[in-house]
């Protein structure tokens, strides 16, 4: 009687232990396999076909690690552990970081319409309103005159529409060059001139010296489209789903069913032109399609190519990645490269339905 006693106040222990350590946040952050999400209950075009299969997007669960979460991780494949500053640039709170997480997602939401309706041909409208502020690099010129949330319009008397313009014109600016800029704060339009530096080469990965303001820009744009299409993602952040938006919204728009009756899902960034990009978190997602039975997966191709990082490793594209781990938990899906919306398309029209 006394043993169980002696084992029961031993039990009663270690759970306080262990519950009182879930508050012992560490600076490090926790990524693992989320799910696999259809967009049909999510995308909604006015009038949209009807599928027999479906398309989904892929999760990765990510947060801050306490101390339970962090041995978690240490013993269990297809965890990762990030230093808090791998995910959050130095300075950035947690509402910025999520702020931009949400913001990355209306915008890769933004650019699956865009590439949706235009290759469907459909009506689409864009109207162009600057670019915005999303972050701004500590040690960088900007950061003592530019804040989170300015939004530019002009640059020398410019008048920008994208943040592909901005970028491409202070590129052709030295180090130690002005720059005049015309933007709105908080409701007050006014002008402040900042001087270009060298970027540190941890922020861009280049050997080269990459000159600049330190600034991470979004473009602001209106679009608005015929038939009316409505994307509810609530608190999902990122812009990993962009691929998979467009094919849904295509989907709906046409007559014919591209999901052919399979369980489809994938992953990667795309770009007003419909070029797929590379997303972090590939092998997670893998594994949370294969938890969720998906047939076939789409992966950035990344057109082939290789990349070594500053230690001369070779970093495998996503979809090397994708075949590994598929691999690695002995998955049926088929994994199919893609470097472009076309190309999925291309795919899945001359896809057999399923019997």
């Amino acid at each position: 009687m006394n043993k169980l006693k002696s084992m029961s106040k031993s039990w009663i222990i270690i759970l306080v232990i262990t519950l009182l350590l879930t508050f012992v946040q560490l600076p490090y952050y926790i990524s693992s396999p989320g799910m696999a999400t259809e967009l049909a209950p999510i995308v909604k075009v006015e009038g949209g076909s009807k599928e027999r299969g479906s398309f989904s997007l892929t999760t990765v669960r990510i947060g801050k690690a306490n101390v339970v979460q962090y041995a978690w991780a240490k013993v269990n494949d297809y965890y990762e552990i990030y230093p808090e500053d791998y995910i959050r640039p130095d300075g950035e709170t947690e509402d910025e970081y999520s702020n931009r997480q949400l913001h990355m997602m209306e915008n890769s939401k933004e650019q699956a319409t865009v590439v949706a309706y235009t290759k469907a041909k459909k009506d689409i409208d864009i109207k162009y309103n600057g670019v915005f502020v999303m972050s701004v690099i500590p040690g960088m010129p900007a950061e003592k005159v530019l804040k989170v949330g300015d939004r530019l319009f002009s640059v020398d008397g410019h008048v920008m529409k994208s943040s592909e313009e901005f970028i491409k014109y202070v590129s052709t600016k030295n180090s130690g060059d002005t720059v005049k800029l015309k933007l709105e704060r908080k409701g007050k339009t006014m002008e402040v001139k900042v001087p270009l530096a060298v970027f540190p080469k941890e922020q861009t990965g280049e050997q080269k010296d990459k000159v600049g303001l330190g600034i991470l820009l979004v473009t602001d744009r209106k679009v608005e489209v015929n038939p009316p299409v409505t994307i509810n993602t609530e608190k999902i952040g990122g812009p990993s789903a962009g691929l998979m938006f467009s094919l849904e919204i295509y989907n709906q728009l046409i007559d014919e069913d591209l999901t052919k009756g399979y369980k489809i899902a994938g992953t990667g960034t795309i770009s007003y032109e419909g070029v797929v990009g590379r997303i972090g978190g590939i092998h997670q997602k893998i594994v949370a399609a294969d938890k969720s039975n998906v047939e076939i997966f789409f992966a950035p191709n990344e057109y082939g190519k290789t990349r070594i990082d500053k230690n001369g490793e070779k970093i495998l594209t996503n979809y090397q990645e994708a075949l590994e781990t598929a691999k690695d938990i002995k998955s049926d899906m088929k994994i199919i490269p893609v470097n472009t919306f076309d190309e999925a398309i291309a795919y899945l029209e001359k896809l057999p339905p399923k019997k």
